[in-house]
């Protein structure tokens, strides 16, 4: 689990104007991620638009994915849902051979019982062929997955090796951290706090940001797990409005509204997303100009 330490990045799904799948441009900000530096890539998590995919154009992204990384960097796969059958039945017929690990969000709407939430992940683990990433993300979900559910399943679950945190509750990360196994890794899902959350013992971070700012994001996280504080700190700083901007309205739609400044992507959704207000959508440019 060694790769999965430093920057992953969940990527977007670029859309073309008709609402297909713009191939093209996901190969570009699959070469704009890498030559960047980060340390791997997420393909088909919350940031990827998947509810809004079918599972044929699921499986067209991943398979696209492995090929346009070719080896360049490890990938991770996101396969979840609030249906645990439907997930083990996923994780059982996806072709998965070229994945590092599988990043797996906690049930969504159901908000079920940390003992659910265990069971879940106990039968998912169970049938995955790779090594399970837990997400715990209850701002999408609804439910957070405590640090004692966490801790048990790093304990109890052999195929369970890594947690993605995105409560955004520090002390919660800390007791994860704290009591964790060895060898189980935590990394941060929040971009805004990944410098103070890598300097309580974190392994990195699965960042959003990082699909157009992708060298100062690898070079934060990179100069945060050398602790090299001084130098973490000053792209946290230079990186923080963009953070504000990209997640005042929503996700994806604010880290799209770069991507599209900067002629990577065009600014297209699938509803209920939809792109940034006006007024957002200047702001972004302005900073998106005056960024060095």
């Amino acid at each position: 689990m060694e790769q999965l330490k430093g920057t992953g990045v969940a990527l977007v799904t670029p859309f073309k104007k008709d609402e297909s799948i713009d191939w093209n441009a996901l190969e570009k900000v699959i070469d704009h991620v890498i030559s960047g530096g980060v340390d791997y890539v997420v393909s088909l998590g919350t940031t990827g638009e998947t509810p809004t995919l079918s599972s044929e154009e699921k499986l067209d992204i991943m398979k696209f994915t492995f090929e346009k990384v070719n080896k360049r960097v490890p990938v991770v796969v996101g396969i979840g849902d609030y249906n645990t059958r439907d997930v083990v039945k996923r994780l059982e017929t996806c072709p998965l051979d070229e994945a590092a690990a599988v990043l797996s969000v906690a049930p969504y709407y159901s908000k079920p019982s940390q003992e659910g939430l265990f069971q879940h992940y106990k039968a998912v683990a169970a049938a995955s062929p790779k090594p399970i990433i837990l997400y715990n993300v209850p701002g999408r979900t609804g439910r957070n997955m405590t640090a004692q559910t966490t801790l048990r399943l790093a304990k109890e679950v052999a195929n369970i090796v890594a947690m993605k945190e995105a409560s955004g509750d520090m002390v919660q990360c800390m007791q994860i951290i704290k009591d964790k196994p060895k060898d189980f890794l935590v990394v941060s899902g929040d971009d805004a706090l990944a410098f103070p959350q890598i300097a309580t013992g974190m392994d990195g971070l699965i960042s959003v940001a990082a699909n157009y700012f992708a060298k100062d994001v690898a070079d934060m996280v990179r100069a945060a797990l050398a602790s090299n504080n001084a130098k973490a700190r000053e792209l946290h700083y230079k990186l923080q409005d963009s953070f504000d901007l990209m997640f005042e309205e929503n996700n994806p739609a604010g880290v799209k509204a770069f991507l599209a400044e900067g002629g990577i992507i065009e600014n297209v959704f699938r509803l209920p997303v939809v792109p940034v207000s006006a007024g957002l959508q200047s702001r972004i440019a302005t900073f998106n100009k005056n960024y060095k």
